[in-house]
C-alpha cells in the first residue's frame, strides 16, 4: 500500500511541478477577440492581419504553381502543405470578416433610414472580401490573390481611424 501512495504522490508532485512550468514559461501574444460587446476593438489590426492573408496564400499560390508537375514524393508533400495554408489563411479572412466585422461592427439600418444605402455598400463590400477569399481556395492563379487584396481595400475604407 505504501509504495502505491509513495508512487501516487510523486505523480501528482510531477504534475504539479509541469504545470507550473508550463504556467511561468514565457508564451506567446495570441490576438483574440470575443463576441461579447465589451467595445474593446482594433480594426487596424485585423485589416493588417488579412492583409497579411493574402501575402501568404500569395505565397502558396506561387509554390503551389512551382510544384506543379513534380511527382516525388517530396513534391506531393510540400504541395499538400501549400494548399492547406492557403486554405487556412483564406478561412481565417472570411471568420475575421464574418464574426468580427460583420456581427461586431456593422450595424443594421432599416430600409428607409437615413445611412440605409451606406449600409449596403458596405454589406457588399464585406461580402465581396469572403467572396473572394473563397475563389483563392479554389484558384491558383495570383489574379484571384489580387482581386482579394483589392476587395480588403475596399471593405477598408469603411475602418479608417477617426
Amino acid at each position: 500500500m505504501k509504495r502505491y501512495v509513495t508512487a501516487g504522490f510523486s505523480v501528482l508532485v510531477l504534475l504539479s511541478i509541469s504545470t507550473a512550468l508550463v504556467w511561468m514559461a514565457e508564451t506567446e501574444t495570441v490576438e483574440a477577440h470575443c463576441q461579447v460587446p465589451c467595445g474593446i476593438y482594433d480594426d487596424a489590426a485585423r485589416i493588417r492581419h488579412m492583409r497579411e492573408d493574402v501575402t501568404t496564400i500569395t505565397k502558396a499560390i506561387d509554390n503551389i504553381r512551382q510544384l506543379a508537375g513534380r511527382h516525388d514524393p517530396q513534391a506531393f508533400n510540400q504541395a499538400v502543405r501549400w494548399v492547406n495554408t492557403k486554405e487556412d489563411h483564406a478561412s481565417h479572412i472570411i471568420s475575421v470578416v464574418s464574426e468580427y466585422f460583420l456581427t461586431q461592427k456593422v450595424k443594421p439600418v432599416a430600409p428607409g433610414e437615413p445611412g440605409y444605402d451606406q449600409y449596403l455598400k458596405k454589406l457588399a463590400d464585406h461580402h465581396a472580401v469572403m467572396a473572394a477569399a473563397m475563389k483563392t481556395k479554389q484558384h491558383t492563379d495570383r489574379a484571384f490573390a489580387d482581386s482579394l487584396t483589392k476587395a480588403i481595400d475596399a471593405m477598408a475604407v469603411h475602418y479608417k481611424s477617426k
